[in-house]
């Protein structure tokens, strides 16, 4: 379990404009480090009615978009790229040049944002995924080149909710397909492990269990300590024993080009999902 990191910034107020699955994951991770507090977490969406869980969980949902703007420090934009532009242009009025905007907004750069709002505004780019709710997300970051101010307290933030890297901009669609998209491909894979150990004699809550024990342990191995996955997997690999058979057969179906060509598919997609 991550333990909580207290913000050098101090208390401040957070609204997520668009909280859907992943606007509200981020709340709930927010509020889970113990840095925020739920009533201090502003959070809108277009079908508010949607939102009434968040609500009773403390958190504050409004329906005005402009209204949850003024009374925030930091702004988080988690609106679709067809509703970006829109819902920009709305809160131009509303940010009074203070706050901190941060777009998790696929495909959207950080200049296209500048341009509809027109003003001066500390602005940072993130790409993050569902994990963020337990504070175990991977999290990007990217700052307009004016607002290398604001990106370490972006990066605080989501310090605290997993971990961060700063990349270039240019490469945030990569980190889409790579962190956003890329925890579905892991638990796809985790789901394909799971089916194997019900068909070998496992109940099927049974074989969930090992499949993400066995998955989290492998990510663990990564994460605690350098290393690189080849030099783990020669560990558990013997001559003629049961695991290299397995590597290969499933190497021979493809298993590793077919997650590489996933990964490179999404961002490829991901390209395409903002085109003006």
């Amino acid at each position: 379990m991550k333990q909580n990191v207290t913000l050098k910034t101090g208390a401040k107020k957070i609204a997520i404009i668009g909280a859907g699955n992943i606007g509200a994951a981020i709340a709930r991770g927010l509020a889970a480090s113990g840095n925020f507090k739920p009533q201090d977490i502003i959070l809108t969406r277009r079908r508010a009615e949607f939102l009434e869980e968040l609500r009773a969980e403390n958190f504050t949902v409004l329906a005005d978009n402009r209204a949850a703007v003024k009374g925030a420090d930091i702004v988080i934009l988690a609106v679709g790229p067809q509703e970006v532009e829109a819902a920009v242009k709305a809160l131009a009025p509303a940010l009074n040049g203070r706050q901190i905007v941060i777009s998790i907004v696929t495909g959207v750069t950080t200049a296209q944002i500048s341009g509809w709002l027109k003003k001066k505004v500390s602005l940072v780019r993130a790409m993050t995924n569902t994990a963020i709710a337990i504070r175990e997300a991977m999290t990007c970051l990217c700052a307009a080149p004016e607002s290398r101010a604001a990106l370490s307290e972006a990066k605080e933030i989501f310090d605290a909710l997993g971990k961060t890297l700063v990349i270039n901009e240019g490469l945030m669609l990569s980190a889409t397909a790579l962190t956003g998209c890329g925890i579905a491909f892991f638990l796809r894979a985790i789901r394909a492990a799971s089916q194997g150990g019900t068909q070998i004699g496992f109940h099927s809550e049974e074989a969930l269990l090992m499949a993400a024990q066995t998955a989290r342990g492998a990510a663990s191995l990564l994460l605690d300590r350098p290393g690189h996955p080849e030099s783990e997997i020669d560990k558990v690999t013997t001559p003629r024993g049961c695991t290299i058979e397995g590597l290969n057969e499933m190497e021979h179906h493809g298993f590793s080009s077919a997650m590489i060509t996933g990964i490179v598919t999404s961002n490829d997609k991901a390209a395409k999902l903002f085109d003006k």
